[in-house]
């Protein structure tokens, strides 16, 4: 039973699962429901409100809020660009020799993995393919693949990754020139002022081609290029409890005078098993 208002009385609380699928179900809708009501299965389960909040019409256990909290906001967008960070409590992604298997803990590896399942496509720039070899599918929990896109503007990267190799979702290689690409890879050709691509340029050529919910993935240069060019809808930054001391940093932005410069927006927290995730809110959770 629950005293929460407009709560329908059940013997069992949604879990974790249903509430994922009910994600799911309304991700694949890329649409808010008219009358902001989320159903599964023919249950009513939850009420959007028209300032992005959100009110449970079952009793559910708190891994399923947990799950609503954190993922909502991303669902109701048809359009959608984040950034994803895992960081050490001194703010390094990697070590010195780009070592980063794993900085944050299982639970933010499932965090990830969410996040790829509710985005049209992943965006990594070369050094993150060169230094981890990623796959970027969803293999932690139930979804769909997004489409894999690679920035290489200098033509760094061979065939020799798994992503250009292994055929488990469709890959896009932008590059600013018309070089032969490997077996399967799509390119697309855009130019690169100063040696790196314009990111409103990129999200731009994948709208055009209905990828509209992008998840900018790594490494920390191309976060920071999207984030400094004002992009980002979302920021998550998990921050692991330790030191490494030296290394890669994560964020690193154009050169400030005074705090009042600083970026200030709004913040959620969330417990990711030993670590916490920053929820940066960028821009409004419900477009007009």
């Amino acid at each position: 039973m629950t005293d929460e208002p407009g709560v329908t009385a059940d013997t069992d609380p949604l879990g974790v699962d249903p509430a994922w699928a009910l994600l799911q179900r309304y991700r694949a809708e890329a649409e808010r429901p008219p009358d902001g009501v989320m159903a599964l299965d023919g249950r009513a389960v939850l009420r959007m409100h028209d300032d992005g909040s959100w009110a449970p019409m079952v009793p559910m256990d708190d891994a399923a809020r947990h799950l609503f909290d954190l993922y909502l906001p991303l669902v109701v967008r048809p359009r959608l660009t984040i950034a994803q960070l895992g960081q050490s409590l001194d703010g390094r992604i990697a070590t010195a020799s780009g070592h980063s298997r794993y900085v944050t803990g299982a639970d933010d590896i499932r965090h990830l993995h969410r996040l790829r399942a509710l985005v049209d496509a992943v965006v990594v720039g070369p050094g993150t393919v060169a230094a981890d070899d990623p796959r970027l599918t969803v293999r932690e929990v139930s979804g769909r693949h997004p489409v894999r896109v690679v920035l290489d503007p200098r033509n760094r990267l061979s065939g020799d990754y798994r992503l250009f190799r292994d055929r488990d979702a469709p890959t896009l290689l932008f590059r600013s020139d018309d070089t032969a690409p490997p077996a399967g890879v799509e390119v697309l050709q855009e130019p690169a002022a100063d040696g790196d691509f314009e990111p409103r340029a990129v999200l731009r050529r994948l709208a055009a081609r209905g990828l509209r919910r992008v998840l900018v993935e790594g490494g920390g240069q191309t976060v920071s290029r999207f984030l400094a060019a004002g992009t980002l809808d979302r920021l998550h930054v998990t921050v692991a409890p330790l030191v490494i001391g030296s290394g890669r940093p994560g964020l690193v932005l154009p050169a400030i005078d005074t705090m009042d410069e600083a970026l200030r927006p709004e913040c959620r927290q969330f417990p990711m098993g030993h670590d916490v995730l920053f929820d940066f809110r960028l821009s409004p959770d419900v477009p007009s």
